[in-house]
């Protein structure tokens, strides 16, 4: 999208690695400044030194995003070095997660708890803007069960919910809200890339269960999160856009295929609704929103 966000300020966290990198980048190099965080110096400041090189302004700081303070500290000051906020992406993730408190506590203060003051902090920046957009960055495990991150699914699929509530919410303010829930990503240094070499089985029977034949890459998600902030899905808001080359589909397609109609029941329809991103308002609220195609356009204070 070249220079779909000339000018745009853009907030990203957990943006040193992976797709919150590759987003952060694809923002810079379609002319957004950009305001950055994670916990890992080396990273960040690697990361921060790359976004620079594109040219634009790059704000980066250390922020556990689990920790309130911190984060409303971080999101004023990206405001306040980027002269405002027009986007939001809320990427930072705990990620796993087993059945213990621990690992429930740690999800819902990062993952869920993060972007909703994530969110609230940047609001009254994005209620300034003629283009205010959050997407939160959730994940498939969110529709599938999986025994080794049940904590972890269920925090997604609690996030996604959150972002239909919220885009009702934000809706008078002309702030839209919506997901990206990338499938199996594999980057240098995440998860895929280990478990590529410390356990091929269960990487081999990942990758077969995508139709494209190969794991997602960050550009990938990245490009689906710069559409949704972008004016081209200025009438979109309350949606969760699946970026996982088609292995959500497939995988019901198949449960489908295994089972009887009356096992399947009513989860198929849960599961094939909220894949298809079926609208979540009622046409009075649609309406209420005036202005063609897009919401009503405000002029930036």
């Amino acid at each position: 999208m070249p220079a779909a966000f000339e000018g745009r300020r853009v907030v990203l966290t957990g943006a040193s690695k992976g797709i919150g990198k590759a987003a952060a980048l694809a923002f810079a190099a379609a002319g957004a400044h950009v305001a950055i965080c994670a916990r890992g110096g080396e990273a960040l400041r690697a990361a921060t030194a790359e976004i620079a090189a594109a040219g634009r302004s790059v704000h980066g700081a250390q922020c556990d995003v689990g920790d309130p303070a911190a984060l409303q500290r971080f999101i004023d000051e990206a405001a306040a070095a980027l002269g405002g906020i027009d986007v939001l992406v809320n990427n930072a993730s705990a990620f796993g997660g087993v059945d213990a408190d621990e690992d429930w506590l740690q999800l819902v203060q990062v993952d869920l708890l993060g972007a909703s003051r994530a969110s609230r902090a940047a609001q009254p920046y994005l209620a300034r803007s003629a283009a205010g957009s959050i997407v939160h960055v959730s994940s498939t495990a969110a529709y599938r069960p999986y025994a080794r991150l049940p904590a972890y699914g269920a925090i997604k699929a609690a996030l996604n919910h959150y972002a239909t509530s919220q885009a009702l919410l934000l809706a008078p303010q002309c702030i839209r809200v919506n997901v990206v829930a990338p499938g199996a990503t594999e980057h240098a240094g995440g998860l895929w890339e280990q478990r590529r070499k410390t356990d091929p089985g269960l990487y081999e029977s990942t990758r077969s269960r995508i139709p494209f034949g190969r794991f997602g890459r960050p550009e990938d998600v990245a490009a689906a999160i710069l559409f949704l902030a972008s004016d081209a899905a200025g009438w979109i808001t309350g949606q969760t856009l699946v970026a996982d080359g088609g292995a959500v589909p497939q995988s019901l397609s198949r449960r489908r295929r295994g089972r009887k109609s009356r096992h399947f029941g009513i989860n198929s329809n849960v599961y094939v609704t909220m894949y298809c991103c079926e609208p979540i308002f009622p046409p009075v609220v649609l309406r209420s929103a005036q202005g063609g195609h897009h919401f009503p356009r405000k002029q930036a204070h």
